[in-house]
């Protein structure tokens, strides 16, 4: 008996010290930095073409996500390489002011993704006419009136990849971003269509959602698309519920707040009560390693927005998420500066485009609290 006290206070005063013993330390600034300037060097040496591209074979969006990262986590506009990748992407411009290949079946999302490029480096006004006719091409592209969609339809207010593109929360979110980018108010009719077609992603009854969907998961998340009867890329529940998932729940709670959804709103409690009950950076929840670096910089921007320093989670654990998530990126670069998922799809085999998203998310780590 005495033989299983001693073992039992052992393990007792074990438990005692790992409980008191303090947390690994986040990564520091300096750390980031470094994480960062190796990224960057990668993108610049190895990622970007002689033509100023990255990525040509898909089209300028992954050129202008690179931008775009590069110079928010520190490179300057006027870098060369941030130059050329302007050049080239500038030669993608078309009359009716959209910026992207021609017949392109994903205008909306390349025209988006270069407008936070151009925005980024709009010192002085620069790109403003280029910049002003692009974001009339977004908003002509939005699921409204003049597609014959009006304010009950699942799909209004939305946007998809191109201008035949059934709406999804991804462009959408994309849309929005790139509006607010170049000063666009978010009372502006463009961004409030947009998130009532937010809203209507949301697994939330109520007078901004009225569709079949959230009665079957209400559990306040989000998923990729109500319309054509809705989707969701972590599938759906035996009871036919589309199920919600990380990215897309980050993605619609980062919209509701660029809208100018408050956080009292129940729409942005029911969201942040989601993501408190999932919260973790070791996979993107519901989609496990898919699309996990779209998830990491989605999350960041959102935490970013939201304002909080610490993030809650379900048992009321605060969690310092710049740090923490700086960790997880940080642990993942390659030894060559760069980033890369294992799983593949959605485009995240491509060093280019990964490490882009890596570089977004760790300047929102970088940010002073």
């Amino acid at each position: 008996m005495t033989i299983v006290l001693r073992s039992i206070v052992a393990i007792c005063v074990a438990c005692a010290l790992v409980c008191l013993a303090p947390a690994a330390p986040a990564a520091d600034p300096a750390a980031i930095k470094a994480a960062i300037e190796r990224g960057s060097k990668y993108l610049i040496e190895q990622g970007q073409a002689a033509d100023g591209s990255f990525s040509s074979q898909v089209g300028p969006a992954v050129t202008a996500l690179a931008v775009t990262a590069l110079v928010q986590s520190g490179t300057p506009a006027d870098d060369p390489a941030v130059k050329k990748g302007l050049e080239y992407l500038l030669k993608f411009r078309n009359a009716d002011g959209g910026i992207h290949t021609p017949d392109s079946k994903v205008a909306n999302y390349e025209t988006a993704i270069a407008i936070m490029a151009l925005a980024a480096c709009n010192y002085g006004g620069r790109y403003a006419k280029e910049l002003q006719e692009a974001e009339a091409f977004v908003k002509g592209l939005q699921w409204d009136d003049a597609e014959g969609k009006n304010s009950d339809d699942p799909a209004y207010g939305g946007a998809g990849y191109g201008s035949k593109g059934r709406p999804d929360l991804s462009n959408t979110a994309f849309m929005i971003e790139a509006l607010r980018s170049v000063g666009t108010s978010q009372n502006d009719p463009a961004i409030q269509r947009a998130l009532a077609f937010v809203s209507r992603t949301q697994n939330l009854e109520g007078p901004h959602n009225t569709l079949p969907h959230p009665a079957k998961n209400p559990d306040g998340g989000f998923y990729y698309t109500p319309a054509n009867g809705g989707e969701s890329q972590a599938g759906t529940l035996p009871n036919g519920g589309l199920r919600s998932y990380g990215s897309m729940t980050y993605a619609g709670l980062k919209s509701m707040i660029f809208a100018g959804v408050s956080k009292t709103d129940p729409r942005v409690k029911a969201a942040t009560a989601w993501l408190r009950k999932h919260y973790t950076f070791a996979e993107n929840p519901g989609l496990a390693d898919a699309g996990l670096y779209y998830y990491f910089h989605t999350a960041a921007k959102a935490l970013e927005a939201l304002d909080d320093d610490r993030f809650a989670d379900e048992a009321g654990t605060e969690h310092d998420w710049r740090g923490e998530l700086s960790d997880v990126i940080l642990a993942r670069q390659q030894p060559d500066g760069s980033w890369v998922n294992g799983n593949k799809r959605w485009m995240e085999g491509d060093p280019n485009l990964v490490t882009a998203y890596a570089l977004l998310a760790l300047s929102y780590c970088a940010a002073t609290p």
